[in-house]
């Protein structure tokens, strides 16, 4: 008898206990708008509520975007931000409301998507080269007459330097052949060449090809694309995310999205910078995007259907593994060229209007 006295003691100290906490606590009241997961349009100024019931007197409320403060007010008026210079994708939204000395946190999230739908663009061939059908392109270089392509495939994956008129290769290099060769840039006279799921990274002499280093490349998901701004390396890896790595430490310098005007577009791949533009082959499609390389936003839309014709492939082409694949820009002379995993042509293109 005495034990279930107590027990009911116990029980109704918390039951007021709780009653208590649940008058003085309204977290749970606080609210924020918009509701997360909403899309944007870039260009299109955001308006940012927080609710909370009349018991709530804040001293102020602290707005902050992906962490970083970017306003305070002291009462619940909409504050508002421009995106029109934003990057592309998820925007986490925080308000920090300051009541008696302490912080209560409500957060939300926006998509940002591209403010117009891609141009859509396709080709004209304006010549045809030969491609050695061995090499599984993975990176495509041009500079000084040459080509620099760096091959995949486990075993056998090399960077090499092609002569552009006859397709033959003047200089090899192989990597571990325990490795799987990915994407590669020029940064001054060296070629900086990715692997795919091995987290290492080669550094070669571009002249004499030999290995000057390598390095732990624990950036991003996977090894894929490369490209060279002058001023830092782009490296994309599987997902519609293109990283900043620092062109000559190889570190995390950045980040942006890609997106179009109604999605992320994932599986970018083989990147090329073009006239203050990334160039990118969505992996295993007929797509090249042009894309902002500050916003990630998709700019345009290159549509490579046919460049190598179904009815002169062989009747044994894989068309699973063996698709297009391989940009490359040569500055002085202006040419754009393209090609693809093992295929025997090297084309170059101009990109015209659809």
């Amino acid at each position: 008898m005495k034990n279930r006295s107590i027990l009911l003691i116990a029980a109704l100290a918390l039951l007021i206990y709780s009653c208590q906490q649940k008058a003085t606590d309204t977290s749970s009241d606080i609210t924020i708008s918009p509701e997360a997961g909403v899309s944007y349009k870039a260009g299109t100024d955001v308006k940012v509520n927080v609710h909370y019931p009349a018991t709530v007197k804040p001293d102020s409320i602290v707005y902050l975007i992906d962490s970083v403060r970017v306003s305070a007010k002291k009462d619940s008026s909409a504050f508002s931000f421009k995106t029109d210079t934003m990057p592309m994708g998820v925007k986490v939204i925080t308000a920090k409301v300051y009541e008696g000395g302490k912080a209560q946190d409500i957060s939300t999230n926006i998509v940002l998507l591209a403010a117009k739908a891609p141009e859509e663009m396709t080709y004209k061939i304006e010549k045809i080269y030969p491609h050695d059908t061995s090499a599984y392109t993975e990176g495509l270089l041009y500079q000084d007459g040459y080509l620099y392509e760096s091959t995949g495939t486990q075993g056998v994956s090399d960077l090499r330097k092609v002569d552009l008129a006859t397709g033959k290769v003047v200089q090899r290099v192989k990597i571990n052949p325990k490795h799987f060769g990915e994407g590669s840039a020029i940064v001054g006279n060296k070629i900086i060449m990715l692997t795919w799921k091995d987290r290492v990274g080669y550094v070669f002499d571009k002249n004499t090809f030999k290995l000057l280093d390598t390095f732990t490349n624990n950036v991003g998901a996977e090894g894929w694309g490369m490209a060279n701004d002058g001023k830092k390396l782009f490296m994309d890896d599987k997902t519609n995310r293109i990283w900043f790595l620092n062109k000559d430490n190889y570190r995390q310098a950045g980040f942006i999205d890609v997106y179009d005007d109604k999605k992320a577009i994932d599986a970018v791949n083989e990147l090329e910078y073009i006239n203050d533009k990334l160039y990118a082959n969505v992996y295993t499609t007929d797509t090249i995007l042009v894309i902002n390389p500050k916003t990630g936003a998709v700019l345009q839309r290159v549509d490579m259907k046919n460049l190598y014709p179904n009815a002169q492939r062989p009747a044994d082409f894989d068309y699973n593994n063996n698709v297009l694949n391989g940009i490359a820009w040569d500055e002085k002379g202006k040419r754009l060229f393209v090609t693809g995993k093992k295929w025997p042509h090297l084309y170059q293109v101009s990109i015209v209007k659809k």
